[in-house]
């Protein structure tokens, strides 16, 4: 069997549970490198997520070009980019997406090869939409806030490069660890039944698994440049946040409403029909199985 090599940009949550889901597969043979820009200990790695054993772990700023041009001196099958911001502002976020996606880009055209597939992972933070509508990979991307103005912005360099690259679009992420939903139903924080503010999720195990499903269909198949990935239900903020209210047993009257204030921006509804044509199944296809399995292991804690 041959071994293919795998660079992850950024190793945080989403691409250590790639690491595990790649892993498990018996009939891969994947050669994996993760890097980090910060220190790579227990406080940073899961080591329930990963058997750290199987991994070549570097600790690199991707912005470095000097780093950079030496961490890819070995060829490298496949590049998955999951960057996170080390700041909540425009620096952060520029630094973060379109200098590392710039700095990546220049790096590989100086190189002898190229890798057979780039994936850059983005957010639906690039659409614009707020009155409800449905958004696809077809719809306009009309941010108003920096966060997806710089996604969107390296999303462009990714897309006129001449390398394989595919864009996917992350819905809300959630699982073990991404609770604040949660923490806001426990607190009382309630959401208004009207007007109807829509929401869109994604369990961090299916982002794994979409992840996962693209790097292997890309062998075999032709793959498109941009996927939407979300479940299979936009749903009401005000009903998921009543069910997990009759999920943990709380009184009828605990939610509170509150004002909706600037998150009325993000009441859009995602389609992932373009994923589900690609032969993807999701772990979890809405909220109720994927808050249902964080439920659990919250209980099992506890315990």
């Amino acid at each position: 069997m041959t071994q293919e090599t795998i660079l992850l940009l950024g190793f945080g949550d989403i691409a250590q549970r790639l690491t595990k889901r790649l892993g498990q597969n018996p009939s891969n043979n994947y050669s994996i490198t993760g890097v980090r820009r910060s220190k790579m200990d227990s406080e940073h790695i899961d080591t329930a997520q990963v058997n750290t054993a199987q991994l070549d772990m570097v600790q690199a700023d991707v912005r470095d070009e000097t780093m950079m041009t030496s961490l890819l001196q070995k060829t490298f099958d496949v590049i998955v980019v999951t960057m996170t911001p080390s700041e909540m502002n425009d620096e952060g976020y520029r630094q973060a997406y379109a200098e590392t996606s710039q700095v990546l880009l220049q790096t590989l055209e100086a190189q002898s090869y190229q890798p057979r597939l780039i994936i850059f992972v983005s957010s639906t933070g690039v659409y614009g939409q707020q009155n409800t509508e449905w958004v696809d990979e077809h719809s306009a991307t009309l941010p108003s806030v920096y966060s997806g103005k710089r996604l969107l912005e390296a999303e462009q360099l990714f897309l006129k490069s001449k390398i394989p690259c595919c864009i996917v679009r992350f819905s809300g992420i959630y699982g073990p660890g991404r609770q604040r939903l949660i923490e806001q139903v426990i607190a009382g924080h309630g959401a208004a039944k009207e007007p109807v503010l829509y929401s869109n999720r994604i369990h961090a195990d299916d982002c794994a698994g979409v992840l996962a499903h693209l790097i292997e269909k890309q062998k075999r198949d032709k793959i498109e440049s941009l996927y939407l990935a979300t479940d299979c239900e936009p749903v009401p903020l005000y009903d998921v946040k009543q069910w997990l209210a009759g999920q943990l047993a709380l009184s009828e009257n605990h939610l509170q409403p509150k004002p909706l204030g600037r998150t009325l921006r993000s009441s859009k509804r995602c389609r992932n029909t373009r994923l589900l044509e690609s032969g993807y199944q999701f772990i979890f296809p809405t909220f109720r199985e994927g808050y249902h399995s964080v439920l659990k292991k919250l209980n099992e804690c506890e315990k």
